[in-house]
């Protein structure tokens, strides 16, 4: 599965694992929570008011 900037924060999590510290040093602690298993990549750079290019880049995933 290609992982892209629409994939849950839960499939991103599956399919690259150390994606979880990228998300940590973003201020994004709730990597397990409910909102996580639903919420894009996208949405949660929002949310979190992170620009999305600068969160693909360091997760090393495209936007589509």
């Amino acid at each position: 599965m290609a992982v892209t900037a629409d994939s849950t924060i839960m499939d991103l999590i599956h399919e690259k694992p150390e994606a979880a510290q990228v998300l940590f040093k973003f201020g994004m602690g709730c990597l397990g929570c409910a909102v996580a298993r639903g919420e894009t990549v996208r949405e949660a750079a929002m949310a979190h008011g992170i620009p999305l290019q600068e969160l693909l880049d360091a997760l090393g995933i495209q936007e589509k």
